[in-house]
């Protein structure tokens, strides 16, 4: 958010002069129904103009930015109850008049209730058309390099770390639409369920809309490295589900080197998550259990979570989670294969490196 203000104060100075509020699109929605202007702090914190360890606006931040405080909202924390509905907004909407509107979350905070990834431990992990690795945490951490992203959470007194990959199941899409459109998921999945771990030699990189974590790049690109004669689609499906757990892999990597230890499980959600194949990929290269839990809609089910905790249906996010979320399916790494993997991922670290130069001077051409 605070690059967006500077790019307005820069580049469109008779708007910047107009400015009294400052929302995001959420809270903009709330303040409609509500009349009141509010934030929480998982949202809050992305903004770029929080203090992380105070859990509010930094005074530090804005005076050196020229944003006057009076300009943000309120900070709330995600269950807290921040204002009611109004007569005006119940006569438009159909909702009751005086019904509690509670501070929420941001997308991925929210994904975390709603699966259950609310304690040290236990991290979420969301394989849709990009991929998110998202690590609650009891201290605010911070990846010196900037390659993780560093929030509250939606859950009073924690906070986490999310790296973001960007082609995750989108590079499965990419791969089916353009190689095999006729064939179901299933049916291009299950032949790379008998190709061994790495493919017989054969790496995918899977950058194919630029990157995030960890390599803020929009010029990287994707590569498949190692074809060779005895290579056919098996192997090179087998390859994209591998490449993206890789990849994936690479924000755990950088959450234990920011200090984060202890990771017990992880729960996964999204449409990649469908394929016990690629479950078994992700067990593997991680070298911890996958876990998949009754909660389809996880961001949604979360906000719900957090407004029950609001208006006293539960007594924290905690207690919710443990009385709604449950364990459907429990994928456990295999020894043979997390040895394999281990010689493997180091190579699959180096193409990145190696293809940097290349295909920035190829995305000119």
């Amino acid at each position: 958010t605070a690059p967006k203000i500077l790019w307005v104060q820069e580049n469109e100075p008779e708007v910047y002069r107009k400015i009294r509020h400052i929302l995001l699109p959420k809270d903009y929605v709330r303040y409609r129904l509500t009349g009141e202007f509010a934030v929480d702090r998982a949202d809050g914190s992305g903004t770029i103009l929080f203090d992380l360890q105070r859990r509010d606006w930094s005074p530090e931040v804005l005076v050196a930015l020229g944003i006057p405080l009076d300009w943000l909202p309120k900070t709330y924390e995600g269950p807290e109850v921040t204002s009611r509905i109004t007569a005006e907004a119940a006569r438009l909407t159909g909702l009751r008049e005086g019904t509690p509107v509670c501070a929420g979350g941001g997308d991925q905070a929210a994904q975390a209730v709603g699966v259950g990834a609310v304690r040290p431990g236990i991290v979420a992990l969301t394989l849709g058309t990009s991929g998110v690795v998202f690590a609650t945490t009891d201290q605010a951490f911070i990846e010196k390099e900037g390659r993780l992203h560093a929030f509250c959470h939606a859950i009073p007194g924690r906070w986490h770390l999310m790296g973001v990959m960007l082609s995750a199941a989108g590079s499965l899409r990419w791969y089916h639409d353009t190689f095999a459109p006729d064939l179901s998921y299933d049916e291009l999945i299950a032949p790379a369920g008998d190709v061994p771990a790495g493919a017989e030699g054969l790496l995918f990189l899977p950058y194919l809309t630029g990157e995030r974590t960890p390599h803020p790049d929009p010029l990287a690109r994707g590569a498949f490295a190692g074809l060779t004669i005895r290579h056919g689609m098996a192997h090179m499906t087998r390859a994209v589900l591998e490449g993206v757990a890789f990849g994936l892999r690479d924000s755990f990597e950088l959450m234990r080197s920011a200090g984060l230890t202890q990771i017990e499980q992880v729960r996964v959600s999204g449409g990649g998550a469908r394929s016990p194949i690629w479950r078994q990929i992700l067990a593997d290269v991680f070298n911890v259990e996958l876990v998949t839990v009754n909660t389809t809609e996880g961001a949604a089910y979360g906000a719900a979570l957090l407004a029950g905790v609001g208006v006293g249906v539960w007594p924290n996010v905690d207690a919710a989670c443990a009385a709604t979320v449950r364990s459907t399916g429990a994928t456990h790494p295999r020894g043979e294969q997390v040895k394999r993997y281990e010689k493997i991922y180091p190579l699959y670290r180096q193409l990145y490196p190696a293809l940097k130069e290349l295909t920035h001077q190829l995305s000119g051409v």
